[in-house]
This record gives C-alpha cells, structure tokens and sequence, in this order.
C-alpha cells in the first residue's frame, strides 16, 4: 500500500513519541486546537485515516467521539487498536473500507504526506468525501514546501552533503525523495506549496472552509519552545495567539505543518 522505504521507517518506530516533544508537541497542541473547533460535537463518528498509533484518536475517544482508525502500518494498527474506545483496521487512503456517508467527520492527518502523486492524493481526498455524510468535515494535515531548507538550518542538517538534493527536489517538484530509511532525516514523502491545496480539495468534489497554519514560524523556537511549553500560562497564550494568526495566508509556508478543513456539500 505505501513504498518500502516508507514502511520500513514506520516499522522502526518513526512515528512513535514524535508529537511528545518540543515542536512536535507544538504541532499536536495546535492541531488538537483546530479539531475541537470544526469537528461536530459527540458523539459523531470520526474517521481517522493514517491515524498511527491513535495519537488522536485516544484524547477523542476519550472526549466522547466513536472513533475508527485506518492505517497502511501493521505495527500501528495493533497499538491504535490498544486504546480505550478506539478501534483500527488496516488499510488504504485511496480505497477506505467503509460505506459511503457512514461518519461524521474523517480525519486525513498522515496520508497526503505520502502520496508523491497527485492523482492519489486528489483520490484519498475522493474517498474521504465519499465516507463522510453530506455536510460532514474533512480535515487534512500536510508539510510545507519550505519545511525541510529550514529544518536543514535548525538542526544541522545542510553539514550532510546528502541532505541538500533533498532540499533541492523539494523545492523544485514538491518530492521530498529520501530513499535510505537508516538516514535520520524524514522518509518520501511530498511536501505542499499552500496555493496547492484549494484546488486538491475542488477537483476531489469538496468544499474549502480554510487553510490554517499549524505551528508559524514558532516550530524554529528550538530550546526556548522547550521553556514556553513547560508553562501552562505561556501554553495558553500561544495557543490564543496562533488562533488568531492561523488563516493568514503570509504566515502558510513558513508552518512546518498546515490543515486543511474542507466539507461535502450538504
């Protein structure tokens, strides 16, 4: 279902502890922020495709919502399938095993990263359209075009000859074409200009509500988003902040991470 080099980097834990820290835990906080405010209210069913583990699934399924899990990774679907409340099956973004309009709300968190193609990706918003219920909400995660030149910087990366014809095919095309999965950078993957994203949702036969910018520019705070984090008040104050700031459009590449909230017409 997904190339080898990308399960192989899920097998070896790839995705396990990734939002528990730093600018991943950034990213959770934020995107968690966004889903209590355009999901429909509990109990509706949520689809949660390349939902991993059940990062998000546990916190909503503790929160009252019935939530089913599709993922491509063996390993992920037994440990989804661990949590209280949720269930996990194995599957495909672009061929979902469920009938048509039968959830409320289907989250796409994982899988557009992974789909080089635009024509899968246009199908896995297609069948998110198809599962969810007219009206129903589609909200859909992706990584900025620009994520891994600034990434390089922050982290070191650029002193790895082999990094930059990463950056450079990311640039040019989109395809982030990491192809070893022992190297410790990201696996394939696509990584999206925002301008991409309205038109994917339209020709999948749904509607935008919005793009939003998950961390800003804040993901490259490094040890000082460490501190920030680690404060309940300071926590909270970001989160406000970034709500307000989320839907400029002058802030969307610089976001490692953006959402995407789409629907199906009524």
């Amino acid at each position: 279902m997904i190339r080898p080099e990308i399960s192989e980097y899920y097998a070896r834990g790839g995705e396990y502890g990734r939002l528990s820290a730093r600018e991943g835990r950034l990213e959770f906080l934020r995107t968690w922020d966004v889903l209590t405010r355009v999901l429909p209210p509990v109990p509706a069913a949520v689809l949660d495709v390349g939902g991993a583990t059940g990062v998000y699934a546990a916190p909503l399924a503790t929160a009252g919502y019935a939530v089913h899990v599709v993922d491509p990774v063996a390993r992920h679907v037994t440990d989804a399938a661990t949590r209280p409340g949720v269930t996990a099956t194995l599957g495909d973004a672009r061929a979902l095993p469920v009938p048509d309009g039968s959830v409320d709300a289907v989250l796409l968190l994982g899988p557009l990263y992974h789909l080089t193609d635009r024509d899968d990706r246009v199908l896995a918003w297609r069948e998110a359209g198809r599962a969810v219920r007219p009206g129903g909400v589609v909200v859909a995660a992706t990584i900025s075009r620009y994520a891994s030149l600034m990434d390089g910087f922050a982290k070191g990366y650029f002193t790895d000859a082999r990094f930059r014809p990463l950056v450079d095919g990311a640039l040019a095309s989109g395809r982030h074409a990491n192809g070893d999965p022992t190297r410790q950078w990201f696996t394939t993957a696509y990584f999206h200009h925002p301008s991409e994203l309205p038109l994917e949702v339209t020709d999948a036969g749904l509607v935008l509500d919005r793009v939003v910018a998950v961390e800003s520019p804040l993901w490259l705070l490094g040890e000082r988003l460490d501190e920030i984090l680690a404060d309940r008040v300071q926590v909270d104050l970001l989160l406000e902040m970034l709500r307000t700031v989320e839907a400029d459009p002058t802030l969307l590449g610089a976001s490692s991470h953006l959402l995407t909230i789409a629907h199906r017409a009524p």
